[in-house]
């Protein structure tokens, strides 16, 4: 009787690991969905970046050229 109660104990204690590790594991994964999910935002976020420095780089080198121009114009 009692090698029949430690073989269900065992099946129990196996399926309850195996249950645990289950858990366990599709924790992780989402984790590490949540972690490639962020990695690619903050991607485009320094994409975003880089495009709006260009463009404020432009738009002040056309400042420039503009007041170059006008102060070339007064000074004829």
């Amino acid at each position: 009787m009692s090698i029949a109660l430690a073989g269900i104990i065992a099946g129990v204690v196996i399926c309850l690991a195996g249950i645990f590790t289950d858990t366990h594991t599709k924790k992780q994964k989402i984790k590490l969905k949540a972690i490639e999910k962020e990695v690619e935002l903050e991607k485009l976020r320094l994409e975003t970046y880089t495009m709006e420095t260009e463009k404020l780089r432009l738009e002040l080198e056309q400042s420039k050229v503009l007041l170059l121009e006008e102060k070339q114009n007064s000074s004829k």
